[in-house]
């Protein structure tokens, strides 16, 4: 990075966390979000996503997608957590900074790009994907506050939010279309073979028509 976008980096963490300094009203809460209530949230959202996916007309394919969200944000965290923080090195705000407000553990892990950040924008980009439109602006709004919160509680610099937040978004992208293809041929497996079909659909008395798995695996 360079001179001029790391002090940019640092200023814009400098004012937030002034920010965080001047607002102790809110500590609490918003280090319980930044810690654990944001990732619950997000996979509440998850979660209720499958479960309004087997109502979908095409439900395989719909369940699949979720399933996707789901499984393409783990990986995401997994490649960013095991790959990319010790590739970066990033040391944390707070072991580099003096005096800074930190409201939550400190760790002497590596910072960029931001864990929770990557999922946050995995979740974004899995829910809208999904095309549950109602699901998918929640999300946005509650990864966009945990975002903003990890930096808030002295945890990240923006920068390692902003890149965990498109890195997220682009694991979950790039990978869809064979992943959600092959996930839905799972989830017509399980309807056809398996007696797990209320995974699947909300209906346990749903009969296909006769050529429906043909057309949803052309």
């Amino acid at each position: 990075m360079g001179n001029s976008l790391k002090s940019l980096n640092t200023r814009l963490y400098l004012d937030i966390n002034h920010f965080a300094v001047h607002t102790a009203f809110a500590h609490t809460v918003m280090a319980f979000y930044a810690h654990l209530a944001g990732l619950g949230l997000l996979a509440i959202l998850l979660l209720a996503a499958w479960w309004r996916a087997r109502s979908a007309e095409y439900a395989p394919r719909a369940v699949a997608s979720v399933l996707w969200a789901a499984g393409g944000t783990v990986i995401a965290w997994g490649i960013a957590h095991y790959g990319l923080k010790p590739l970066f090195g990033e040391v944390r705000p707070y072991n580099t900074l003096h005096g800074v407000e930190v409201l939550v553990a400190r760790t002497n892990g590596y910072s960029f790009p931001s864990g929770h950040a990557t999922i946050a924008g995995a979740v974004i980009m899995g829910l809208w994907l999904t095309k549950d439109k109602p699901l998918a602006w929640i999300a946005t709004v509650a990864s966009g506050l945990l975002g903003f919160d990890r930096i808030y509680v002295g945890a990240h610099y923006p920068f390692d939010v902003i890149a965990g937040m498109i890195f997220g978004c682009l694991v979950l992208l790039a990978l869809f279309l064979p992943l959600v293809k092959l996930l839905t041929w799972f989830d017509n497996f399980l309807i056809k073979h398996t007696p797990f079909s209320p995974m699947v659909l909300a209906k346990t008395n749903w009969r296909p028509y006769p050529d429906y798995f043909d057309k949803q695996a052309s």
